[in-house]
């Protein structure tokens, strides 16, 4: 089996696939480990000592960094060079390049975790040090779009695999939306300090057009491009309605770019923006079951893997949290509710049922697919699967309950009114209130943690293995050798 990997590897750039899936494990379990610590940090105060780099207010950024563009931005990088290279049966058009990207980005990562627990942080209005690391991102970007319009260029079959239309959405989306957020005026031409191209209400717009796109062609539509992929190969089975995919697909990126300014309802914005945000966010629940309709009907007449194939538990809980998600989302984004959840916890509950629930699980699903297969070898442990699989849906439940009871909980509180028209509750009522929900939701990503620990031993085990299997194969291949030159 070992001995095929020469051939597919002249056939395809794994190389770069591999480095790319590493970093996202071991951004990964960096970042989500940050996220505990942070978490814990609001449960219990007293873990905010007197070390500036770490405490709340510098380590929050350097976790959604680390967990969003760390492992999530690696693992697109991964899965995508993957999928479009095998369903275009092309080669990356270069290696360099390639190589250039995985360097590139992770580099720009490490820089933004650096300045972040250094206190450098790009203010709206002023920022230092920010402008050169946004233009180098661009270039990696670039780079990027490139290699995979190149690799789409040299397809060997006409048709375009409807993942790859998705992963395409996301890069020209992303570098739309990174360009235009980033805008900014150096005060001169050797300087690091800029000003931002925005300010006021157009800031905030533009701020949260960007904020929510990111989550809509990132988070969304990127890793649609995986599940369109790894769901039929895991099945073993077709995409259930082609159509129904590109329905799904231009529907999506159409309805999200007007979205964004959901999450500045009863602010200083015209009503009208606020009143068309929710809108479009009602309508995009209808696309977004369509795709989690897809996932889930392609299993149709394979519904025993579930028994089987703990993989395949990881992928169809991934769409069914993605499905919970996109109920969820639309229904905070009318005005009534969005009164009651908006500046509390619910929406960190909302925020990560998304990430843990749909991208984490997802990317955990494909990679015990993909990786395998980069190496040309066998799983180490499925047993350690399951165990990762049910640390993870534990810790994911006890994570966004302790949220939705945290946040509807905050939103109640700070909404009561006694007898006489006063509030009735202080607002330190309402952090001793949410103490426990913030202690159960520590315990839930540490279990979630656990589980990513577990997947990292297993994965670096399998290619210890196939590393193994390699030399051995070598080994009789150099035996045989001598033997016939004797």
């Amino acid at each position: 089996m070992a001995g095929s990997t020469p051939v597919v590897s002249q056939q395809y750039n794994y190389a770069v696939i591999r480095k790319f899936a590493i970093m996202a494990l071991l951004w990964g379990l960096f970042g989500m480990s940050v996220g505990v610590y942070i978490a814990s940090e609001l449960a219990w105060p007293w873990l905010n000592f007197d070390i500036p780099y770490i405490t709340f207010g510098r380590f929050r950024p350097v976790h959604t960094t680390s967990v969003i563009f760390g492992f999530g931005g690696n693992a697109l990088f991964a899965t995508s060079y993957y999928v479009v290279q095998r369903t275009c049966q092309a080669r990356l058009p270069s290696d360099f390049l390639a190589s250039f990207t995985f360097y590139g980005w992770n580099a720009g990562l490490l820089l933004g975790v650096i300045s972040y627990m250094s206190g450098i942080t790009q203010g709206r209005e002023y920022a230092e040090f920010e402008w050169p690391i946004d233009i180098a991102i661009t270039v990696v970007w670039v780079a990027y779009f490139w290699l995979y319009l190149g690799t789409l260029r040299r397809r060997s079959q006409p048709h375009i695999y409807v993942a790859n239309w998705f992963f395409m959405a996301f890069i020209l989306a992303t570098a739309l939306l990174h360009i235009f957020n980033n805008l900014a005026v150096p005060t001169g031409l050797f300087s690091m300090k800029s000003y931002s191209l925005f300010s006021g209400v157009q800031d905030a717009m533009t701020q949260w057009w960007y904020g929510h796109n990111a989550v809509g062609f990132f988070l969304t539509a990127a890793f649609l491009g995986m599940m369109y992929y790894f769901v039929p190969k895991q099945a073993g089975r077709p995409v259930y309605s082609y159509r129904l995919s590109i329905i799904h697909f231009w529907a999506l990126i159409f309805l999200y770019m007007w979205v964004g300014t959901h999450h500045l309802h009863w602010t200083a914005i015209p009503d009208w923006t606020s009143t068309l945000a929710a809108t479009f966010s009602i309508l995009l629940l209808m696309p977004s079951w369509g795709g989690m309709i897809n996932g889930i009907m392609t299993l149709s007449g394979a519904w025993d893997k579930l028994r089987s194939d703990p993989i395949m538990l990881f992928l169809i809980t991934s769409l069914s949290f993605y499905g919970m998600s996109t109920f969820e989302g639309p229904l905070m984004a009318l005005k009534s509710v969005n009164a009651l959840s908006h500046y509390t916890d619910w929406t960190i509950g909302h925020v990560h049922s998304g990430a843990l629930g749909w991208v984490a699980m997802v990317s955990f699903g494909s990679f015990y697919h993909m990786i395998p297969r980069l190496y040309d070898t066998k799983l180490y442990s499925q047993k350690l699967v399951y165990a990762h699989f049910f640390l993870a849906v534990i810790g994911i439940l006890l994570y966004i309950i302790a949220m939705w009871v945290s946040g509807i909980g905050q939103g109640i509180m700070l909404r009561a009114f006694d007898d006489f028209g006063n509030l009735q509750y202080t607002f330190v009522e309402s952090v001793a209130f949410m103490h426990w929900p913030l202690v159960f939701r520590a315990l839930g990503g540490a279990l979630f943690v656990t589980g990513v620990v577990i997947m990292a031993v297993n994965i670096f085990m399998t290619i210890a293995q196939a590393k193994r299997e390699a030399a051995a194969i070598e080994a009789k291949i150099a035996a045989k050798m001598a033997g016939a030159a004797a």
